[in-house]
């Protein structure tokens, strides 16, 4: 279990790494243009959004590269412990033939042919269906349909005009 929280833990640790220049940079546009609303008395909220949002591209655009380095080393990171670590540790992972013997949705399952064919049976007999009784197979009845809907009663006073 430690793996996986020491991957959360640097998960999080590049979400912040990325996000706070983005972060640091827009209060710091903030902090200037409201020091400068305050000192000529405008007070317009639309003029501190333009330098925000500019500042902001520029850093991403900037710092862009770096932060694609960061989440492929952690991308990267996390395929190794899915692939490598997670499947070497006994704790993790459940046999092989665990479903074998357990049934977890047996009441909701109808299928009927749970551990009864392997997939080599079906590939070797691939017109076969793998159903254990006719009975079981599905079958497609065409839907219950009228030829003509009736109107009722309103809808045949208002085409009747009464």
């Amino acid at each position: 279990m430690e793996p996986l929280i020491e991957y959360l833990a640097r998960g999080f640790m590049v979400m912040l790494a990325i996000s706070m220049p983005c972060v640091l940079v827009a209060a710091g546009i903030g902090l200037v243009v409201g020091i400068l609303q305050a000192v000529t008395q405008v007070q317009e909220q639309t003029i501190a959004a333009a330098p925000k949002i500019l500042a902001v591209f520029l850093v991403i655009i900037i710092g862009g590269v770096g932060f694609i380095r960061l989440l492929t080393n952690l991308f990267s990171d996390g395929v190794a412990l899915a692939f490598n670590i997670v499947p070497k540790n006994e704790t993790y992972v459940l046999s092989s033939d665990y479903y074998k013997y357990t049934a977890p949705f047996a009441g909701e399952m109808k299928d009927g042919f749970r551990n009864k064919q392997s997939v080599n049976d079906i590939m070797k007999n691939p017109g076969k269906l793998p159903f254990t009784d006719s009975q079981q197979s599905i079958k497609y009845l065409p839907s219950q349909r009228n030829p003509v809907p009736q109107p009722d009663l309103v809808e045949t006073k208002k085409i009747l005009g009464r």
